[in-house]
């Protein structure tokens, strides 16, 4: 395993950087499969952080002190979709400006990255964990196509009807990964769909989850960091709308309520932990300077989850 850890006396941060054949090993069929178009390897990254050290040196301390040690910090984990680069796979998407913005389809992760490198310096008093979930989706002769089924990190099984459909795919065993340390709670933040941007706009993002004291915390967040938010239902009704016959789901639904279906996607993966949904397709680009945010890539989503992990309570 790649793997570098800053001291823990800097930083309270160990890095681990996870290559193609871990990924493999580790069964995260999301991540494979979104990569295979691409000349360059996939990686997954994953910070953790422990207030006062790592769990090592936790657990070393704790012998002096034993009453510390019994003392559980609250623990929140992060996932961010990584995509370096989305073409769109074989569903190409169209040649217009839309291409020019894929550079910054990895919003997500960059956001998770930055709050991460805050936690120290702010004194965050939570246990936080991240995982970012980084590929290129590139056509090529290797890439995935459409009918293809991938087996995901958790053992589902998903058909792919639209390759541009990649986010949810990385994301899904980031997810697994996650909920497999059975944290507190779990927020995924990510450039997910084009139905959320249109159904919002380029001001906020939407955000769905399976537990409301957690969306409210989240809200919570947007308004004191002034990073725009808006709760979408998490409608199970509409869980139909990514059945499958020959898999256990597909990785879209139809035209309608692309949002929701995609979040209904990546809640298959949380093992009914406490989990959250950040979509930021609108509100990751700015068109022009206005207000906090300057024109390209906007970094949303970084004051929010700095401000969620430094208020971040369990339910």
């Amino acid at each position: 395993m790649e793997k570098q850890s800053l001291k823990q006396s800097e930083s309270d941060i160990a890095v681990e950087v996870f290559n193609k054949d871990q990924l493999l090993a580790m069964g995260c069929g999301g991540m494979i499969g979104v990569n295979r178009g691409s000349v360059n390897p996939p990686r997954m990254v994953k910070i953790s952080y422990h207030p006062g050290g790592s769990k090592a040196a936790t657990k070393s301390s704790a012998k002096k002190s034993s009453a510390k040690s019994k003392t559980k910090l609250p623990h929140l984990i992060l996932g961010g979709k990584g995509v370096m680069y989305d073409s769109g796979g074989i569903s190409l998407k169209p040649s217009n400006s839309d291409h020019a913005m894929m550079k910054a389809d990895m919003s997500g992760a960059a956001a998770v990255l930055a709050t991460m490198s805050t936690l120290k310096s702010l004194g965050c008093k939570n246990q936080v964990t991240a995982y970012m979930m980084c590929t290129d989706n590139l056509p090529s002769g290797s890439a995935m196509a459409m009918g293809d089924v991938l087996t995901m990190r958790n053992g589902k099984t998903v058909e792919i009807h639209n390759t541009d459909a990649e986010g949810r795919l990385v994301l899904a065993d980031g997810l697994s990964l996650a909920a497999e340390l059975k944290p507190d709670a779990i927020v995924d933040i990510a450039t997910l769909t084009g139905a959320c941007a249109r159904a919002l706009g380029p001001q906020m993002s939407g955000v769905m989850g399976n537990n409301q004291t957690f969306v409210d915390q989240i809200v919570k967040a947007a308004k004191s960091t002034d990073e725009q938010t808006w709760q979408l239902p998490l409608e199970r009704k509409y869980r139909s709308l990514i059945d499958s016959y020959i898999a256990d789901m597909k990785n879209v639904g139809g035209p309608d309520a692309g949002a929701i279906t995609a979040a209904l996607f990546l809640d298959e993966f949380t093992s009914g932990i406490p989990w959250a949904h950040l979509d930021i397709a609108g509100p990751m680009w700015s068109d022009s300077d206005g207000g906090w945010l300057q024109r390209g890539a906007t970094a949303y989503g970084t004051r929010l989850l700095i401000n969620l992990a430094e208020n971040f309570k369990p339910r």
